[in-house]
């Protein structure tokens, strides 16, 4: 993957020694962890929802027939 840093920053990336690659890699996969995170806990909290819509009893009957 490539992109372009405007000048300025590039300017001041130079006046900093610091392995440039391995910060932004470790950025881009520390933002897409919580990104990530945040998608599972929002499906997670529609699946609970769902899941309150449904009442005892149906969840408790299919649990007997199924013995």
């Amino acid at each position: 993957m490539s992109f372009r840093v405007r000048k300025r920053v590039k300017e001041l990336m130079r006046l900093v020694n610091i392995d440039w690659r391995s910060e932004i890699e470790r950025f881009i996969e520390e933002k897409a962890k919580k990104l990530l995170r945040e998608q599972l806990l929002r499906e997670s909290e529609k699946f609970l929802e769902r899941m309150n819509e449904i009442p005892n009893y149906e969840l408790l009957r299919e649990s007997r027939d199924e013995k």
